[in-house]
C-alpha cells in the first residue's frame, strides 16, 4: 500500500456510486481518510462540525450543484481547498469554477496517477500555508519556531499541547472532533484516560478559559472572536 496521503481527511461529493465508491478506496489505500456523500444538501452542516483537508467536488450533483456549494463554502470564508471534478469541459464552466474559488479542476474521465498527484499538491499547499504565524486575538503560534505566545509572552508547553492549540487553532470557528484529536494527537498509551480533557485544562490554565470553547458531546473549538 501508498500512505502518502495518510492522516489526510478528504471530504468527496460526488453522486455517480461506482465512481464514489471507487475514488473511496482508492484514497483510503493512499492512507487518507475519507466522507463521501453523495449529494450537497448536508454537507455545510458536515463542515461546520469537523475539518477537513481537501474536498473533491462533481459539479452535476442533485438539487444543488457542485458550482453552489463552492460559493456557499467561499461566501463562508472557508479556505478548504477544493479540487472539481467533472465532465464539464467547456472553458466557461472551468473558468467559472476557478473564479468561484475552487483550487483545480479535473476532467472526466482523468487519469488516476494525475488526479492523485494534484490532490497531494493541493494538501502540500495548505501545508505550507499552515507554516506562517496563526494569530488569534492575544495569542501567537509560530510553526517554524514552534513557540506560542500570549500578550507578547511567550509560554512553554508540552508536545501534546503545543500539537493539539496547533490544530486547534489552524480551524478557527470549526468544531475538532473529540475521536480526531485523540486520534491525531494523543499517544496510543493516553487513549484509555482523559488524558485529552487535562490537555485542554492546562491550555486553558496557560491561556485563558475562554480561549478554548467546548462542543458538548462534539469536540472543542477555538473562538474566532475573543
Amino acid at each position: 500500500m501508498d500512505y502518502r496521503l495518510s492522516g489526510q481527511r478528504i471530504f468527496l461529493v460526488e453522486d455517480d456510486l461506482m465512481l464514489g465508491e471507487s475514488l473511496s478506496e482508492i484514497l483510503q489505500a493512499q492512507g487518507a481518510e475519507v466522507n463521501w456523500h453523495k449529494n450537497a444538501e448536508r454537507v455545510m452542516g458536515c463542515l461546520q462540525t469537523s475539518s477537513y483537508d481537501l474536498m473533491i467536488l462533481d459539479i452535476g450533483l442533485p438539487k444543488i450543484s457542485g458550482f453552489e456549494l463552492l460559493a456557499q463554502l467561499r461566501e463562508m470564508q472557508q479556505d478548504l481547498p477544493v479540487l472539481i471534478l467533472s465532465a464539464r469541459d467547456t472553458i466557461q464552466d472551468r473558468v467559472f469554477g476557478l473564479d468561484l474559488g475552487a483550487d483545480d479542476y479535473v476532467l472526466k474521465p482523468f487519469d488516476l496517477s494525475e488526479l492523485l498527484a494534484r490532490v497531494r499538491v493541493l494538501i502540500r499547499r495548505r501545508c505550507g500555508r499552515a507554516q506562517t504565524k496563526i494569530k488569534i486575538g492575544e495569542v501567537c503560534l509560530d510553526p517554524s519556531s514552534h513557540q506560542v505566545f500570549y500578550l507578547n509572552q511567550k509560554i512553554s508547553l508540552s508536545r501534546q499541547e503545543y500539537r493539539l492549540l496547533k490544530l486547534l487553532m489552524e480551524h478557527i470557528g470549526q468544531v475538532i472532533t473529540r475521536d480526531r484529536l485523540e486520534t491525531a494527537l494523543l499517544d496510543k498509551d493516553e487513549l484509555e484516560s482523559n488524558a485529552l480533557e487535562v490537555h485542554i485544562h492546562h491550555l486553558r490554565k496557560k491561556l485563558f478559559p475562554e480561549f478554548i470553547r467546548t462542543i458538548r458531546g462534539v469536540g472543542y473549538l477555538v473562538q474566532v472572536e475573543l
